[in-house]
C-alpha cells in the first residue's frame, strides 16, 4: 500500500507494478496542482484538476495490466486507515504532512505492519525502515515525536525535482527487499540524502523505551 501519490509515490509505483505486484493499494485525497509538474513527472498539464491515485491507476495498469490497482482517492484515518494497513503487506508513506506520518505509523505499529517512510524537502532527502514485526525496531514516532512537525516544507521551500525520484525509488527497492525477504532485513537506521554533494550518511536508530506509540506503555 502507497499512501500518498505526489513526488514520492509515483517515483516508487511503477516499480512496484513493473516487478508484479500482486495487488497495489494508492491513497491520496489530493488533486495534480500545476505545481506539482515540476517535479511529479508521472502527470502532466491534461492531469491538472484530476485526483493523483486515480489518474496514476491508469498509468500502472499500462505498464502491468495483471497487477491489481486499487485507487482510494480520499483521505484515509481512523478505522478505515487501521484497516487498509491490516490487510497490506507492506505500507509506503510517501505523504507530505506530519500528521498523516504520524497516524500511518501509529496504524502499522498497532498491525506489526513494515513501514518504509520517505521525505523530501530542498536538497535533502530521508529515507528509513521501520519492522513493528521486529521487537528490537524503532519505530517513526521514537525519532519524531509530536512535538516534531514539519509540515508544508515542500510548499515553504520546495523540492529539487530529481530528489524525490532518488528517494521514491529507493522506497521500492526497500518494500520490495521486504517482500522477497531478503537478508539482511534493513530497518532501525535513517538514511539521508544531499542532492547537492551527492553523498548519503547512515545513523542507527535505536528503540525508544519510553515511546508512546511502541513502548510498553504506549497509549
Amino acid at each position: 500500500m502507497v499512501i500518498g501519490c505526489g513526488g514520492l509515490g509515483a517515483a516508487a509505483l511503477p516499480f512496484l507494478a513493473a516487478a508484479g505486484m500482486g495487488r497495489l493499494i494508492l491513497a491520496d485525497h489530493d488533486e495534480v496542482d500545476e505545481t506539482n509538474l515540476q517535479r511529479q513527472t508521472a502527470f502532466n498539464e491534461s492531469d491538472i484538476g484530476r485526483n493523483k491515485a486515480e489518474t496514476l491507476l491508469g498509468r500502472l495498469k499500462s505498464i502491468n495490466s495483471r497487477c491489481e490497482t486499487v485507487a482510494l482517492p480520499h483521505y484515509l484515518d481512523g478505522d478505515e486507515l487501521a484497516e487498509q494497513v491490516r490487510r497490506a503487506d507492506v505500507v509506503l508513506d510517501c505523504s507530505d504532512n506530519f500528521a498523516t506520518r504520524q497516524a500511518l505509523n501509529r496504524a502499522c505499529v498497532a498491525a506489526a505492519k513494515p513501514l518504509v517512510s520517505g521525505a523530501a524537502a530542498r536538497f535533502d532527502g530521508q529515507l528509513a525502515v521501520y519492522r513493528p514485526d521486529f521487537s528490537d525496531s524503532p519505530c517513526y514516532a521514537c525519532l519524531f515525536d509530536d512535538g516534531q512537525a514539519d509540515d508544508g516544507a515542500c510548499a515553504l521551500f520546495g523540492v529539487f525535482s530529481p530528489l524525490v525520484g532518488v528517494i521514491g525509488s529507493m522506497q521500492a527497492a526497500e518494500a520490495l527487499k521486504i517482500l522477497l525477504g531478503t537478508e539482511p532485513q534493513e530497518y532501525g537506521r535513517l538514511h539521508v540524502y544531499n542532492a547537492l554533494s551527492g553523498r548519503w550518511q547512515s545513523f542507527a536508530l535505536t528503540k525508544n523505551r519510553q515511546c508512546r506509540v511502541c513502548g510498553p506503555k504506549a497509549v
